[in-house]
């Protein structure tokens, strides 16, 4: 199998050779087609999550083993199963959930596999999608892409029912009620189109390049605040007409997530996704007096994902600008090193020959 691989933190991507597994039970071998590049593929490659003041957590600490192989927004064809399965290869394009866990923990026998704390994410504990061929240890984990585009069903996997799995937490709202979203990359994008796919009436998007706010208005942000501001969170409550309902972060950065806690109204919610790292402080009587409430959000649930993927089927969902290049270990570096600058705009899709 041909994988893409990264020798050791810092190290670029380069295409390297790694046996085929033999198959056994419901196992499958995934040719993969489309495989998009995301932010936290940066963080893998960098081999650390920053944690502030806390210091640095390897993401050895999660299962990684050099050389590893990232990338986990993917959609192929089935090119060999195993003997219990009951997909066939052929032409049919699946994305993969790549959420996995352990299988047997009480998480994962109420299907929040994301919680199991032994998870075995296709990425970090498995294999992930930056190879020509991936193995999935069971069918279960393939959705039927349908008729969706195959560059924009990959997002899904992760950006996707990120997005979904996050806007669920701070849903329903009233008609007055503004949710706001913090960071319109490509996660927080689809959060917004999200969000108007459900029909919540006022969204406010925060971000720093306004070129991502006038992306952000098309997808149905009905606020925009450039929070490149002297103080954030008063510009943020005025350009929202008063104190927000809820806030999902997906900077989450010190600066980001207190200027959210600064700007929620009493009973307000905050739900941190984005793993660009730092710490904040809040007084604690507060979070008493004002009852908010802190969420955290990593990922999704496979049942998440099946839902994500019929709302995009039955619903005008709007599609995030895409970028699309070949698959290579050259356009897979300088993928991730636009990322980490903050050059790219939307989503990254590499597509095979």
């Amino acid at each position: 199998m041909q994988v893409f691989a990264v020798h050791g933190p810092g190290e670029p991507v380069k295409e390297i050779e790694v046996p085929t597994p033999e198959l056994a039970g419901k196992e499958v071998i995934v040719h993969i087609t489309h495989s998009g590049v995301c932010h936290s593929d940066v963080h893998c490659q960098e081999g650390h999550f920053d944690l502030g003041s806390a210091g640095k957590l390897p993401i050895a600490a999660s299962g990684v083993q050099w050389p590893a192989v990232f990338g986990h927004e993917i959609v192929g064809t089935v090119v060999a199963a195993g003997p219990e399965a009951t997909v066939q290869p052929g032409d049919t394009q699946y994305i993969v959930f790549p959420w996995i866990g352990c299988g047997k923990c009480q998480a994962c026998r109420e299907d929040r596999e994301n919680y199991c704390p032994r998870g075995r994410n296709l990425s970090v504990g498995l294999r992930g999608g930056f190879a020509r061929e991936v193995w999935v240890p069971d069918e279960r984990y393939l959705i039927e892409l349908g008729d969706l585009d195959p560059a924009w069903g990959a997002t899904l996997a992760c950006s996707g029912v990120t997005s979904y799995s996050a806007v669920n937490k701070v849903l329903p709202r009233g008609e007055e009620d503004v949710v706001a979203v913090i960071g319109a990359g490509g996660v927080g994008l689809m959060a917004v189109a999200i969000l108007n796919a459900l029909g919540h009436q006022k969204i406010a998007v925060v971000d720093v390049s306004d070129e991502n706010l006038e992306i952000a208005k098309k997808l149905g942000a009905t606020i925009t605040f450039n929070s490149k501001v002297e103080n954030p969170t008063a510009g943020l409550i005025e350009a929202a007409g008063g104190k927000i309902a809820a806030a999902i972060d997906f900077v989450n950065n010190g600066a980001t997530a207190s200027m959210a806690l600064g700007a929620l109204q009493k009973g307000g919610q905050l739900v941190s996704v984005g793993l660009f790292g730092g710490e904040h402080t809040y007084p604690t009587t507060l979070l008493a007096l004002q009852v908010f409430t802190i969420q955290g959000n990593f990922v999704g649930s496979l049942p998440e994902l099946k839902a994500v993927v019929e709302l995009a089927r039955t619903h005008d969902l709007p599609q995030l600008p895409i970028v699309e290049l070949p698959l290579s270990a050259d356009n897979i570096n300088a993928s991730l090193e636009d990322l980490a600058a903050g050059k790219s705009r939307g989503r990254t899709v590499l597509v095979a020959d």
